[in-house]
Parts: C-alpha cells; sequence; structure tokens
C-alpha cells in the first residue's frame, strides 16, 4: 500500500509545528510504522533537530523539487530507529525562483513522491510521510498540500490561534477545489497548553468549540524537555521518554494511526 502523506501546516511561527513533526515521527516509529520526514522549511529546524549536521546534507529537499534527486537519493537515516528525512538546507529560499516559471511548480513534490516505493527503511516500504512546511502559505507550502493526503494542523494555545486558523482553513480549500481534491484535514493539535494558565483553557474551548471532532482529544503541554530536546539532536522521546511532552506524543500518534484506520475503514 502507498504510505499515507500528512502536511503539518500552519503559517504562523512558533506554534510547535516542527516540535511536532519530529516527535510525532518517533512516537509513530516507536509502535511500528516506518516514517519519512521531508523538511521543506529552509531553516532546516526539522533536521538539526534530528541530529543531521548541515555539512552532512549533500542531497536536500531542492534537489528534490528541482528534479536533481530522487527520493530514495534524498533520504538519509536518522539516529531514531524506523525514521529517516529528507532534509533541508537554505537553498530553499530560492527554489521558488527555480520553478516559478514552470507549469507544474505546484506539483513538484507530488511527482517526486511517485518515487517513494524506491525507499525501504529497515527493508521494508514507507507507510507515513510528514511534510514539516515552513512558517508561511508560499509555493513551498502550496506543493506539501497538493501531495498531501491530510493535513495535521499544530495550533498554540494563545489569543490569536483561531485568526490565524481561519486563513489556514482558506487555503486547505481553495487547495482542495483546484489542485487536490482527496486533501482532508486530520486534526488540529493544540500545543504549549499551560493548565496554570486560564487563557489556554479558554483557547482549548474556543477551538474545540469551532472546530469539533477535529481536535484531537490528546494536548501538548508546555514543557522544559521538549525544547531541550532539539539542542541535543533529539527527539524529546530520546531525550526524556517519560516527561510530559514525550508521552503526549505518543498518545496522539495512536490517535493519528485511530483517526487513519477509521477512514480506511470508511
Amino acid at each position: 500500500m502507498a504510505p499515507r502523506i500528512l502536511t503539518l501546516a500552519n503559517q504562523k511561527g512558533g506554534v510547535g509545528k516542527t516540535t511536532t513533526a519530529i516527535n510525532l515521527a518517533t512516537a509513530l516509529a516507536a509502535i511500528g510504522e516506518r516514517v519519512l520526514i521531508i523538511d521543506l522549511d529552509p531553516q532546516g529546524n526539522a533536521s538539526t533537530g534530528l541530529g543531521i549536521a548541515r555539512a552532512g546534507r549533500e542531497v536536500s529537499s531542492y534537489d528534490l523539487l528541482v528534479g536533481e534527486a530522487g527520493i530514495a537519493q534524498s533520504a538519509v537515516m536518522t539516529s531514531v530507529p524506523n525514521v529517516a528525512i529528507i532534509p533541508s538546507t537554505m537553498d530553499l529560499l530560492g527554489v521558488e525562483l527555480t520553478i516559478a516559471a514552470r507549469a507544474d511548480r505546484a506539483f513538484r513534490l507530488r511527482e517526486a513522491l511517485k518515487s517513494i516505493n524506491e525507499l525501504t527503511i529497515a527493508g521494508s516500504p514507507v507507510t507515513y510521510v510528514l511534510i514539516d512546511c515552513p512558517p508561511s502559505l508560499n509555493l513551498l507550502t502550496v506543493n506539501s498540500l497538493v501531495a498531501a493526503d491530510a493535513v495535521l494542523v499544530p495550533l498554540q494555545c494563545e489569543f490569536f490561534a483561531l485568526e490565524g486558523l481561519s486563513q489556514l482553513l482558506q487555503t486547505i480549500e481553495q487547495i482542495r477545489s483546484t489542485l487536490n481534491p482527496r486533501l482532508s484535514i486530520q486534526g488540529v493539535v493544540m500545543t504549549m497548553f499551560d493548565k496554570r494558565n486560564n487563557l489556554s483553557e479558554q483557547v482549548l474551548q474556543d477551538v474545540r468549540q469551532e472546530m469539533g471532532d477535529l481536535v484531537y482529544d490528546t494536548v501538548i503541554p508546555r514543557n522544559v524537555r521538549l525544547s531541550e530536546a532539539p539542542s541535543y539532536g533529539k527527539p524529546a522521546l530520546l531525550y526524556d521518554l517519560k516527561c510530559a511532552g514525550s508521552q503526549a506524543y505518543l498518545r496522539l500518534a495512536t490517535e493519528v494511526i485511530r483517526r487513519e484506520r477509521r477512514l480506511n475503514a470508511a
């Protein structure tokens, strides 16, 4: 079977998108999935957070998008069992200029992913692809949405959360109606929740009221260990499995798989 392709998108920065990509991938791998992360953010934080040094990123997601390398040539294994990544470099800052004149500029990633079966992890096919987008609604994000089966939206528990979400939902609807009719919303995950803060609880309730069952039951807490882990080139689940953040991502992975199975059964 083809792997499920999930895009992690939010045009707002600092919402825990890359942290979610890294730790959700690790949690999925821990329960038996084989996961490829595609780092589409020029900042390359997902690559750094998984211990891929900048000097070692000889082939990157830029090469994949411009057609100079395939999936198997671009992917590198990480220190996390069953997790590979196509790393990012600063070259991505210029990718829009490189492909803007091409008629298929919005479909570059979708075309590249047609060769996903050439990549195996631990001798077996990839079962999940997670795409970490930049914090903007640019051509890189459009490529990820066109290539994806579903969108996973990390949303910070703060005052302007719903305002940013409405803009993203409009973009998703535009992509669905024009470029990718199969695109759906896998779910909205609330991040950086502080139980000591009444505002966090209020935002959580507002988003649940607005989005209903699309909001995951799992809420990712504000957690020091989640923040520390990337500086060691590790996901939090390897840095401190018992911390509240790691345990939350394990629960989130279970929810994601449960939703996928329910979708397949339908």
